[in-house]
């Protein structure tokens, strides 16, 4: 798959201000400063299209970028950032646990998290969390190249052991700069997105022979 177009559509803080067709859906989410911006950017190949703030805890808003024209990214305020006031974060998950809850259009979700370091606190509870609503889960380990290659593995495993993951989700090693795991995570999209399709399709026909 190639992203040839796209753009932000919507940004909404509530459920009558989401897109109201039933494309399909991945929700991009991680710790402030993890890199959803340049994920963003890379996948799309769009220097500009999301920007990468200075200034954590800047999104504020579910941001639905429809890529052409066939499905959505939906990115959402980053979490574990302190300088974000109780009442702020407080707010920003109500507003992605009233996305997560009852949105049929998601079907799989990409969650960031810096494979430089240990998965933090926050990053399990957002992993259980996600869990909680038997959500298929993919985690996206940004800043790969600032690795040395001595260290993947390790990191690696870290990682999948810190999160323990489920049978069904994966982990994708990425890297805005190298575009390292771009290919792959597209792929993935391309395959869901199909996955749904055909579902769609098994369904239509059960009904044509009752």
């Amino acid at each position: 798959m190639k992203i040839n177009d796209i753009k932000l559509d919507v940004q909404a803080v509530r459920r009558s201000q989401y897109p109201e067709d039933t494309k399909p859906e991945f929700m991009l989410i991680g710790r402030s400063n993890v890199g959803k911006s340049t994920f963003i950017n890379t996948l799309s190949g769009r220097k500009n299209l999301a920007y990468t703030s200075g200034k954590p805890g800047k999104t504020q808003t579910l941001s639905f970028y429809l890529a052409n024209n066939e499905f959505y990214l939906v990115d959402v305020p980053g979490y574990g950032y302190a300088a974000v006031n109780k009442e702020t974060q407080a707010k920003f998950g109500k507003m992605i646990e009233e996305y997560l809850e009852k949105r049929e259009q998601l079907i799989r979700v990409f969650m960031l998290v810096d494979f430089r370091h240990k998965p933090t606190e926050d990053d399990v509870l957002m992993y259980n969390f996600l869990k909680y609503y038997n959500i298929p889960v993919t985690i996206v380990a940004t800043k790969v190249d600032k690795v040395g290659g001595s260290k993947i593995d390790k990191n690696k495993k870290i990682i999948l052991n810190t999160l323990n993951l489920v049978v069904g989700d994966d982990l994708v090693l990425f890297s805005g700069v190298s575009k390292l795991g771009k290919e792959e995570v597209l792929a993935k999209i391309d395959n869901l997105i199909n996955d749904q399709v055909e579902v769609v399709d098994t369904e239509d026909d059960d009904e044509d022979i009752i």
